[in-house]
């Protein structure tokens, strides 16, 4: 026979030397098989010539297996067990019951309303699980974390959606203007005059090379804001708001949760701006994972409690 031995092994061989080392007859095994006694005896030859081993010998009591028959058996159930598991379905998701690790990537300015929310979840379906939140930041490249699986999803609200990736909206929010409570422009009003000249506070871009959803829809009608410093945490905002004159630009959502806190006023966009899109994304390699649809919807219902 030509070829490696191994490239000339197949189930039904495996399950008959398994049978035949098994039953120590030709005989049993054809009829515990469904198939004559000519061709077992036939596929008894070829898996000696594969093995190098006589596998069955003539005993006192009828046959027996050599010493590497034995050997033989145990592979024998071994590799029919492990092509039983390569044939049959993954076993069933049970949140109650799992320890998987959970990887998330975000952006932080979802960690006020949203990735709490999720983390609650979580918790309750499933108390053994971890979840392990990833910040999103310029020197991260999520889509080759998705890719490699050091991130089962993100979240975020991207300029330009990579197309080779799994996407789904979560939700939309408007785009609003937060200051200090005690600035001038909240007696006098917010025109857009006002807003191109003051100071801008704003986030660190957290993806190397793309400019942020505000100034992409400024630079649409020709116009650029002054962004005077900025920050890479949203959870800075508030403080520094508090302290200084000047205005961030942000969701809605993040500005109402400020204010509830803060000296905070919430002002309305002095020139209409498309609303920002939240999304998730993950890799093709995880979209059949059971435990990982979980999470997708895990993410997915917390989005619809939170910004319904």
């Amino acid at each position: 026979m030509s070829g490696r031995p191994v490239d000339q092994l197949d189930a039904n061989l495996l399950r008959v030397l398994h049978t035949l080392l098994s039953e120590r007859s030709v005989t049993r095994t054809a009829m515990k098989l469904g198939q004559s006694q000519p061709a077992i005896s036939n596929m008894l030859k070829r898996l000696r010539d594969i093995t190098g081993d006589a596998i069955l010998v003539r005993g006192k009591n009828g046959m027996t297996s050599t010493e590497r028959g034995q050997e033989l058996l145990l592979l024998a159930r071994q590799g029919l067990s492990l092509l039983e598991s390569i044939a049959s379905p993954p076993p069933a998701f049970v949140a109650a019951t799992s320890e998987r690790v959970f990887h998330l990537g975000a952006p932080d300015y979802l960690s006020v309303l949203l990735i709490p929310l999720v983390m609650e979840k979580v918790r309750e379906l499933a108390p053994n699980a971890v979840l392990v939140v990833h910040a999103l930041n310029a020197g991260f490249d999520y889509a080759a974390a998705l890719e490699s699986g050091e991130l089962d999803c993100v979240i975020g609200n991207w300029p330009d959606l990579p197309p080779h990736l799994h996407i789904a909206q979560l939700f939309e929010d408007d785009v609003v203007c937060m200051v200090n409570r005690k600035h001038p422009v909240v007696g006098k009003g917010l025109s857009l005059k006002y807003y191109l000249e003051m100071a801008h506070l704003a986030p660190t871009p957290y993806m190397m090379g793309h400019r942020s959803i505000i100034d992409t829809a400024l630079a649409e009608q020709g116009l650029k804001r002054k962004i005077q410093m900025t920050i890479p945490y949203f959870g800075m905002v508030p403080y520094i708001l508090s302290k200084t004159d000047l205005v961030f630009t942000t969701s809605r959502s993040f500005a109402v949760q400020c204010a509830k806190d803060w000296p905070i006023e919430i002002l309305a966009m002095p020139i209409a701006m498309p609303k920002m899109q939240f999304f998730m994304l993950w890799h093709e390699r995880v979209h059949a994972a059971a435990e990982v649809q979980w999470l997708r919807r895990i993410v997915a219902e917390a989005a619809g409690e939170v910004y319904a």
